[in-house]
Parts: C-alpha cells; structure tokens; sequence
C-alpha cells in the first residue's frame, strides 16, 4: 500500500531503495514513543505537482523535535526539496509525504545524542474515501496539555487516537469524538472538528486540541466565503441539534459528518457550508480556485 520494490525514500542523508532501510530494535524512540512526524499532501496542478503547505507542515515538523530535544539539521528549504525530489524519483502526480524523526539507540529517559529522519511519498487515498464517517463520542478523553505538549505532532501521543479508533469501530461505528478533561468537546481521533447551524460554523478553540494546517486553511476559506466562525468551549449536548458536521485534517482533508451517536442533522452533507467549503479546499490546494479569474 505505501511501497513497492522500487521505491525510493530518503533515509539519513541519503536516497535508497526502500529494502535498503535498515533500523535498529534499539532505538528510544521504537520503545517509548519520542519520535515526530508530518502528513503533508502534495497535489497535481496545471503548473506541475505542487506541495501544499510545506513550509508550514517543516516548520511544525521543527518544532515538534524540539519539544523532544531531537535535533533536526536540515532547514525548512532543504525538507521541502527533499520531499519534491522524491516525488519526481517516485514518478508520482499526487503524493502523501511522511516525514519521521526518532531518536538513535538509547533505553534510558534521558535525552540521547543521535537522532534518524526518514522521508516517505507514496500515494494515499483521501482517508475516508467517499464515505461520510458515522462518530461516537468516545470513552476516551484528548490527551490533556498538562501532560503533552498537545500543539507538536509526537507520535506517542496517537496511542489516544488508536485506542479512541478502536472502540469506535468495535462498537459498529467509524470514527472517534473525544472530549476534553473537562467534558468539553475536543477533536477526532485524529482530525479537527466543526459544526454548523443557522449558517454560523463552531469549532474548538486551541487549548485542548491540536491546532491542524487544514483547520486553519478551513477557517481562512470560511472567512473568504462570508461565513463567521466561532471558536469556543462546546458541551457534547450542543451537537444534538445542528445542521451538519465535518472533521478536518491532511488526510481526511474536509470530510462530511453522516452523524453523531446515532443522530444525524438538519441538513444533507451536499447542502451544507462545510460542504461548500470542502468543494473550495479542492480548488485551493490545486491551484484552480482563481482559474476564470486571472485577465
């Protein structure tokens, strides 16, 4: 699904066949979680493929090994040449990008001295496809700030969101909703999320949640649209009756809501702002959103 014999990654330096990337069992990172990534999409355009992003998803992707005291040595400018030249040596239109930074050998707590990057493009389906995801509120609650720093991408934190997945799909549903240590609504397993209802659009404010690339794209097109949105602290019973809901992340992108434990919305997913909305990420991350209007 993410690799075949001939594909090329860039692992420590250097490009190699994908069969030629060899890890160690001891790595800190393989045994306590320390290590941090990125999702980031690159799209064929009119004027080539083209990396949506990128010196946003390198800049967290920074910042993330920082909050692991894992040094990076390579600049935003060389991670995103990096990505294109392994798009152009996959011979690849659209592409997922993942890259990942962990830690060397080391079984102690304390910080070590050697750290790995492996980058990897591959195409990647949207993440739920066609589907609308059908969500239950979670047993889990969001991993809490006091404990992680929730705005970095570490991969230890996505524990939550497997356990979260899990129960969801066990108990005959598609995706998690999880609360926050004080009840309030946070995010998805691992994509934000927003509501709508008589035209005005909610989302979570930062705090609790992780603050992603696409929410902020999605708040910046809403606003673009002549649509207000309204970040604050929502209680689960401000979700039983609204017009729609849609989560939002690089892989998912902007995806339609079929309900919420059970009870679906006012509104037909075609119907909705988010729809509206989604339609218009399309054009944007394709670079056709202003196509009609250039003279």
């Amino acid at each position: 699904m993410y690799f075949n014999e001939n594909s090329i990654v860039f692992y420590n330096g250097q490009y190699v066949n994908i069969k030629d990337v060899k890890l160690s069992p001891y790595s800190q990172s393989f045994h306590y979680g320390n290590s941090a990534f990125e999702g980031i999409r690159a799209y064929e355009t009119d004027e080539g493929t083209r990396i949506f992003k990128p010196i946003e998803h390198f800049k967290r992707l920074v910042y993330s090994c920082e909050t692991l005291n894992l040094s990076l040595n390579y600049t935003v400018e060389e991670l995103t040449d990096i990505s294109y030249e392994l798009i152009r040596r996959n011979h690849l239109k659209n592409a997922y990008i993942r890259p990942l930074v962990f830690a060397g050998d080391n079984l102690s707590l304390t910080p070590g001295n050697t750290h790995n990057i492996f980058i990897g493009a591959f195409s990647w389906a949207v993440y739920y496809g066609d589907k609308q995801p059908r969500l239950m509120t979670s047993s889990y609650i969001r991993i809490s700030p006091s404990a992680f720093h929730v705005d970095s991408k570490v991969n230890g934190q996505y524990v939550n969101a497997i356990l979260a997945t899990r129960e969801a799909k066990q108990k005959g549903f598609d995706e998690a909703l999880l609360l926050d240590q004080n009840g309030f609504v946070a995010q998805c397993a691992a994509s934000n999320f927003f509501f709508e209802k008589d035209n005005i659009i909610y989302t979570p404010d930062v705090g609790n949640i992780f603050p992603g690339i696409t929410r902020s794209t999605v708040i910046d097109i809403a606003h673009d649209l002549g649509y207000q949105v309204i970040e604050k602290k929502i209680r689960p019973e401000e979700l039983i009756d609204i017009d729609g809901a849609f989560s939002t992340g690089t892989a998912a992108e902007v995806a339609g809501i079929e309900s919420i434990d059970g009870k679906s919305f006012r509104k037909k997913w075609q119907d909705t702002i988010g729809y509206e909305i989604s339609v218009k990420y399309r054009k944007r991350v394709t670079l056709k959103e202003y196509k009609g209007y250039i003279i």
